[in-house]
């Protein structure tokens, strides 16, 4: 049993966790903790993560702008691989989802406004005469979740930040203006700042410290994985219907990866596809394209965490001295991250924000804090 001295202690080490500690290593002694055996097990291993720009609220889409150059440009030694595949976005709208269309085009952002026999030519197991409106955003990417936050976890490390997996936080405390944090085995981790990165168990870690909670919610997103045969879809877009209820996108060059957009809310837990989940997925891909399944090959469940607005909470705790909340990725915790590292990073410094500045307010964890 072991007492850690540290500047920051980071708890979580999904891509939320990996981007703050690697961040906040560039100028302090960081050590970022884990609960299980392996960084990112839960959500950030489980996304099939793309950037899109006109994707979630409108902070969330600031910071996946902010975060492109870095993805584009990663530092030297970062990755062995393109974090970026081009790949664009096609988005649906059958005739019951005009509405959110015409929403759509007027709040995008690099929207380009197709004829439905276009779309149907882009996506040529479209059924005929299935959408009545058609869009594309051109300027899209898949992304290379494990490469990112390998990255980051490598970066941390190369700024001698330590990872310390199976390191479930059991007691939270803080003393003389630090906080002490015992991990499974009995080793203490010490820091007077203590960044919660925990994604569905946040709230969880935050009782655990005595801090008020946010309300967070996990929600559960499921995924199959399926053979489009005889449709060759390596160059297909990504597939959208504006109301969100399913997309697809290519997965390993010869496959489809569906889903519903499920959002079941569900206690933080090792989560696991339900069969009705797949059978909608399904269902309502082959409402718009003509596939035939003869069987799923892969399903998979993930949690999207999300606060009471939907909106991201990254910023110190009202009623903590040093408790920093970085929560509430929901589904853009990816295409957000470099950004969202570096606000991070700059808040706990009190470096000015930048770009982000005008949106800290929206952003602010304290929004959620009862009066007095």
């Amino acid at each position: 049993m072991d007492t850690h001295a540290l500047d920051a202690v980071v708890i979580g080490a999904g891509i939320a966790g990996a981007t703050a500690a690697a961040h906040l290593a560039a100028d302090r002694r960081v050590a970022l903790i884990e609960a299980e055996d392996a960084a990112g097990y839960h959500s950030t291993g489980r996304s099939a993560a793309m950037w899109i720009q006109n994707y979630g609220p409108p902070t969330a889409r600031l910071m996946t702008g902010l975060s492109r150059p870095f993805f584009t440009a990663p530092p030297p030694g970062f990755t062995e691989t393109p974090l970026m595949l081009h790949r664009p976005v096609l988005f649906l709208a059958p005739a019951d989802q005009m509405a959110h269309f015409h929403d759509l085009l007027a709040a995008g952002l690099g929207l380009t406004e197709i004829t439905p026999v276009e779309a149907e030519a882009m996506l040529p197991a479209l059924r005929p005469g299935w959408t009545k409106g058609a869009a594309t955003e051109a300027d899209a990417f898949d992304l290379d979740v494990a490469a990112l936050h390998q990255g980051f976890l490598r970066q941390l490390r190369a700024r001698g930040g330590a990872l310390a997996l199976r390191s479930r936080a059991g007691h939270i405390e803080r003393r003389n203006g630090e906080w002490h944090v015992e991990v499974t085995g009995g080793d203490v981790f010490t820091a007077p700042v203590l960044v919660n990165t925990a994604g569905a168990w946040g709230d969880e870690v935050a009782r655990i410290a005595g801090v008020t909670p946010l309300g967070l919610q996990p929600k559960r997103r499921t995924g199959v994985v399926i053979d489009p045969a005889p449709w060759t879809v390596t160059d297909w877009p990504m597939i959208n219907d504006v109301a969100h209820t399913w997309y697809a996108r290519p997965e390993a060059r010869t496959k489809l990866m569906v889903s519903p957009a499920d959002e079941t809310d569900l206690d933080p837990q090792d989560v696991q596809p339900d069969e009705l989940d797949i059978a909608i997925a399904i269902d309502r891909m082959q409402q718009a394209l003509a596939i035939d399944v003869r069987r799923v090959e892969r399903a998979w469940a993930g949690l999207r965490t999300f606060t009471p607005d939907r909106e991201l909470a990254i910023g110190w705790a009202g009623d903590a001295e040093g408790f920093f909340w970085n929560v509430g990725q929901g589904g853009y915790g990816i295409q957000t991250s470099p950004a969202a590292g570096r606000l991070v990073a700059d808040l706990i410094a009190g470096r000015d924000p930048g770009a982000l500045g005008p949106v800290l307010a929206t952003l602010d964890p304290r929004r959620f804090t009862p009066p007095g």
